[in-house]
């Protein structure tokens, strides 16, 4: 028994080191999550992230990787990596390595928006297989409004046709607002209306509640009041805690408006929704909206 597990052991670890071996032969952000693998910390991601069978992230894999560490393998890397290397990490088995991915399309879509040089100077680079990545290029000729507009809506086209792959709070939360929010600030916001009462699963609902947070960042609430009002009566746990969580920041920015919505729709709230939305009210404001539901 104990030759058994020794083989197997040395089996796991050597498909491993070919996998990683196969990484580093063309995707570099996956190489540098691979390196980062830490099995002490696999368990714990797993029981945190719900895993376990008919749990909300049931069969996802873990590589044991902490979020710090994989933002700074993101911050080292992301400007080097392709559409096909970000193909390949988005559709990853593991968590983190799609958790990469999407900071890393938050990097590329941030700079074009807020970075002169670089949106002047980005150009699209096209790889062996036809696919391209964000670089410096100092010969291109494009506006730096131009340029960034059409990186950004590369990146949210990307985004929105992954949302399969984006399937746990984390990999909403870190992502949508910094992304579809602020792609969608001085545009047509139905798309996160209809993500929110027609999306395909609980994650795609959740993006189309979180990503108001760009709005409310910039004083905006009213979309985070109505797509609240569209999520209210949702199953999920999950979605009461986004709704509720937008609805306390929103109440941050107009207590009146929150107020408000609290008197017309307090008394029908799932619990853990109302609770997050009243945590910033005063105690007796909090008693009296949990007294009348």
């Amino acid at each position: 028994m104990e030759v058994c597990k020794v083989v197997l052991e040395v089996g796991h670890l050597a498909r491993f080191a070919y996998d990683v071996y196969l990484c580093c032969m063309k995707n570099v952000l996956l190489t540098r999550m691979m390196a980062q693998r830490d099995e002490n910390q696999v368990e714990g991601l797993m029981r945190f992230f719900k895993t376990g069978k008919g749990e909300y992230g049931y069969g996802d894999k873990f590589l044991g990787i902490k979020v710090p560490v994989t933002r700074s393998v993101v911050k080292e890397c992301w400007q080097e990596v392709t559409w096909e290397n970000l193909e390949e990490c988005i559709t990853s088995e593991y968590h983190e390595v799609r958790l990469a991915a999407l900071l890393c399309l938050v990097e590329i879509f941030s700079h074009a928006k807020v970075d002169s040089a670089f949106a002047k100077d980005c150009s699209l680079v096209t790889s062996q297989k036809g696919c391209t990545s964000i670089s410096k290029d100092s010969t291109t000729k494009r506006t730096n409004d131009g340029r960034a507009t059409v990186v950004q809506k590369e990146t949210v086209a990307f985004y929105l046709s992954h949302t399969k792959y984006i399937n746990n709070w984390d990999l909403v939360d870190l992502s949508c607002y910094k992304l579809l929010g602020e792609y969608l600030k001085n545009k047509d916001r139905k798309l996160l209306y209809d993500l929110a009462k027609n999306g395909k699963t609980l994650w795609e609902q959740r993006i189309g509640m979180v990503s108001t947070m760009a709005f409310i960042r910039g004083g905006e609430t009213q979309d985070t009041f109505n797509i609240a009002l569209i999520l209210l009566d949702h199953p999920h746990d999950l979605i009461h805690k986004a709704v509720g969580w937008l609805l306390r920041e929103a109440g941050k920015k107009d207590e009146k408006a929150l107020l408000a919505f609290l008197d017309l729709h307090g008394s029908s709230m799932p619990r853990t929704m109302l609770r997050y939305a009243i945590e910033k009210l005063t105690p007796a404001q909090r008693q009296h909206y949990m007294e009348v539901t």
